[in-house]
């Protein structure tokens, strides 16, 4: 699809306002430097973004004999953004203020039998609601909620066109959502807002290629190519978890069989687990998070049949991983989301020796594989930034009426 000139004002209005977000205070003339953008056009940025509230001029800095730089910094009380995580099993909803800092969570269990598209927008209400009240800030504060909702999504539509772990189709999530939230309402996938999460913040900041590989009941790939996060044609990039890894394999909830995500999800490392030893006391039936908090525990402890799980878990994700870097040649790869985060530096460990065993020398040489740094959920983080791009948007649509208005 052709971009239309406002399509690139405001791409460039959230390139600076992004910037100032990672490196305030700054000038005008970092600015530029930065983002590759002229002076004068940054110099109307950021004029655009003070008129809005977003940022705020802060002083001056001296400049090596010359006048002395003006200084600005975002606005971080100037507004609020919410981050939904909505995933198979849990809700997850922060608020933070503009310069992305948390003002406050809040989290809703989705038990088996609760994915009915009625009861998971209750359950994202209700977070919702409990975090605006906990911050304490005034609704006309909230510029706007992006939800993260695993499948394929449509976001300009806001409908989930296929979830296969909940068998959703075509469901009008935002239109639902809307009925319970007052606040702008902007849709993507996890895997966006992981890759944009680790883009601003975390282990691809300052990479031109990474792919940030999301971990939980789904597997998935956030692809960020050439600097910018790569969607596809049908916004459907990234759905790694749905290649074949093993042939005639395991059923996969998307229909197919040996899946990725068959083998490396919250469900397939259970299966994993129940294949090794059908009667371990550390498999909690019905519950991913248990049995997973309970597997991580077993490594640190040295269980052995823990640690059986994690190296065949960790084999079955190094080979996929392995066919990521010799596709994408990426700077880094990056594990995240939950199944990551709970089980850390031994997971790492066996990815790495696993994608040694199996990637191109050639681009393996190229690639750090890491885990996440950020110390929140990446997730509710991204998913913020899809509610301040379209914040941003809706500015400029306001400011061209406002324009049109003066000139009749």
């Amino acid at each position: 699809m052709r971009r239309t000139s406002r399509d690139i004002r405001t791409a460039n209005r959230y390139q600076v306002l992004r910037q100032i977000i990672a490196a305030s205070p700054t000038s005008r003339q970092e600015l530029a430097a930065a983002t590759g953008l002229s002076l004068a056009t940054v110099a109307t940025l950021v004029g655009e973004l003070l008129d809005l509230g977003m940022i705020t001029e802060v002083g001056f800095e001296d400049s090596a004999g010359g006048r002395p730089r003006g200084l600005v910094a975002v606005n971080a009380p100037g507004g609020a953004l919410i981050g939904v995580d909505l995933a198979e099993t849990y809700v997850r909803v922060e608020l933070f203020d503009l310069a992305l800092n948390v003002l406050a969570r809040a989290e809703e269990d989705v038990r088996p039998g609760e994915s009915r598209p009625e009861q998971v927008v209750g359950h994202v209400a209700t977070a919702v609601g409990s975090v605006v009240a906990r911050a304490g800030v005034e609704g006309a504060r909230v510029l706007g909620a992006g939800v993260s909702m695993p499948g394929q999504v449509d976001r300009d539509t806001g409908v989930c066109a296929y979830a296969p772990n909940w068998d959703w189709h075509d469901v009008p999530l935002l239109d639902l959502l809307a009925g319970h939230i007052a606040h702008p309402l902007y849709l993507d996938n996890p895997l966006r807002a992981c890759a944009v999460a680790e883009l601003w913040f975390g282990a691809a900041r300052g990479h031109g290629d990474a792919v940030v590989v999301n971990l939980g009941t789904g597997v998935g790939a956030g692809l960020v190519l050439g600097g910018a996060v790569h969607r596809g044609v049908s916004d459907s990039a990234g759905e790694w978890g749905h290649t074949t890894l093993v042939l005639d394999g395991r059923p996969c909830h998307c229909g197919d069989r040996g899946c990725v995500e068959a083998y490396t999800g919250a469900p397939g490392i259970m299966l994993n687990l129940r294949e090794l030893s059908p009667d371990s006391p550390l498999l909690r039936a019905d519950d991913q998070t248990a049995t997973i908090d309970a597997l991580a525990r077993g490594v640190r402890a040295g269980d052995p049949v823990a640690v059986k799980v994690l190296e065949r878990t960790a084999r079955c994700l190094g080979a996929g991983v392995a066919g990521l870097v010799n596709l994408f040649n990426p700077e880094v790869v990056v594990l995240s989301s939950w199944v990551a985060a709970a089980f850390g530096e031994p997971l790492l460990d066996g990815v790495r020796a696993a994608v040694a065993r199996h990637a191109l020398r050639r681009p393996l040489a190229a690639t750090r594989i890491v885990l996440s740094p950020i110390p929140t959920d990446p997730v509710c983080l991204g998913a913020a930034t899809f509610a301040l791009e379209g914040a941003l948007q809706s500015a400029g649509k306001g400011a061209e009426r406002r324009a049109v208005g003066n000139r009749r």
